[in-house]
């Protein structure tokens, strides 16, 4: 719970960002509401696609610490964000060359709006680099148990940025624009204070130059975690284009239940970056039963955690949909997508568990296997069958729940044997 709960304030802290965001940004009018909603997909993508920096550093550098070597640690860190400065500006690069056709692509036949979400991108992609350092950052502090400075690094950032946004909007007149400044200013605050905690760590045996082998081993841990991550986007993506040919009021309710289940996902994550942290610690140490120790427990802690969320979403059924809609067939279909919801949170629980287990030791290969499966094998098909057996709502989140339940299963299955106590820091 110690590296769990600062974990999901880290979580949390952007997510409430672009609420507030959102919410000041929509009294301007609904062309810029839609530009930011354009814009913000792309950088979305940022932080989505490339949370390996976090993910696989933390169990890189959790296994390097229980061997008593926080230098390797932290030479884990520098290595990621040297990453995480090379993609960031290839980043920035891509945008400033595509901003024009992608706006054009995700927001049709709506100029006004394409165009100012082109030049929102443009400006608000040169926080990129602040991004993935935080990214970086957060893994390497993670993975050496420090849970303190990574929290008060992210809140510090966007509490800054949370006074400017106003200010930028409205005071100075700047509009949408403000917005794209104001992100890029919390990026940059918060990318540079976690370069500065590194630098304090690099020193003596930390050399603070790339270090290809270092950096080839965590590209190719990126590779297999992307891939998972790609799977995971396109589940949901399907899932969306099912409830989207069904009706309108389908795909009303499934955009109600996907906002929550990610909420509910940020709670969960934090048990499974827990789970890297503690993982990586024991099986660094050579120490695998007290890893396995671990497992049973991270495994019962996700369980129990989504137990909670299940409860807590069974209390507010009756009311809360009526806060996302007053439009009555959305209501009846987000009735039929509650049970869906409450059901798979504490199966949802293990898994991010057992996510959480599999990269501390650096199984991530097998990881990426078992969401590939989960999606083409039984999430796929099922939607299929929703859409040409008019299952309706429910069909797409059988579909759903059953990916949930594959992924328990194989990875269930994983964390019995001992294949995947690998230690591979390497």
């Amino acid at each position: 719970m110690h590296l769990a709960l600062p974990a999901m304030i880290v979580l949390a802290a952007e997510p409430l960002y672009l609420v507030v965001d959102t919410a000041l940004i929509g009294h301007l009018g609904a062309t810029q509401l839609a530009a930011l909603a354009i814009g913000g997909i792309v950088l979305a993508q940022v932080s989505g696609q490339f949370n390996f920096l976090a993910y696989g550093t933390t169990g890189r550098a959790a296994r390097h610490y229980g061997r008593n070597d926080r230098a390797a640690a932290v030479r884990e860190g520098v290595n990621a964000s040297w990453l995480a400065v090379a993609i960031g500006l290839l980043a920035i690069l891509a945008v400033q060359i595509l901003a024009g056709p992608i706006a054009r692509l995700i927001g049709g036949d709506n100029p006004v709006a394409v165009a100012d979400a082109e030049s929102w991108m443009r400006l608000a992609i040169l926080g990129a680099p602040g991004i993935l350092l935080a990214l970086a950052g957060n893994g390497w502090m993670r993975g050496v148990q420090e849970t303190r400075k990574p929290t008060t690094y992210v809140v510090a950032a966007f509490g800054i940025s949370l006074v400017l946004l106003p200010i930028f909007v409205y005071v100075l007149g700047w509009g949408l624009m403000g917005s794209a400044v104001a992100n890029v200013v919390a990026q940059l605050i918060g990318g540079g204070l976690f370069i500065r905690a590194l630098l304090k760590e690099a020193h003596g045996p930390v050399r603070r130059t790339p270090h290809w082998p270092v950096m080839r081993a965590q590209l190719r841990t990126g590779r297999d975690l992307l891939i998972r991550t790609l799977a995971l986007q396109g589940s949901f993506a399907a899932a969306a284009g099912v409830a989207a040919r069904m009706s309108t009021e389908t795909l009303g309710a499934h955009q109600i239940g996907l906002q929550l289940w990610m909420l509910c996902a940020l709670v969960l994550d934090s048990v499974a970056i827990a789970a890297q942290s503690l993982v990586g610690e024991a099986l660094g140490a050579g120490n695998k039963d007290h890893a396995r120790r671990v497992a049973l427990i991270i495994g019962r802690l996700g369980v129990a955690t989504g137990v909670l969320l299940a409860i807590i979403l069974l209390a507010i059924g009756p009311f809360a949909p009526h806060i996302f809609t007053s439009d009555p067939g959305v209501l009846t279909e987000t009735a039929i997508m509650w049970w869906w919801l409450v059901g798979m949170q504490p199966l949802a629980g293990y898994v991010f568990a057992v996510d959480g287990i599999l990269m501390g030791s650096g199984d991530v290969a097998i990881l990426r296997t078992i969401t590939i499966i989960a999606s083409v094998f039984v999430y796929i098909p099922l939607a299929i069958c929703a859409l040409k057996f008019h299952w309706g709502i429910g069909g797409i989140w059988l579909g759903l729940t059953s990916f949930i339940v594959a992924r328990l299963v194989v990875g269930w299955w994983r964390v019995r044997g001992d294949k995947w106590m690998i230690a591979d820091a390497h």
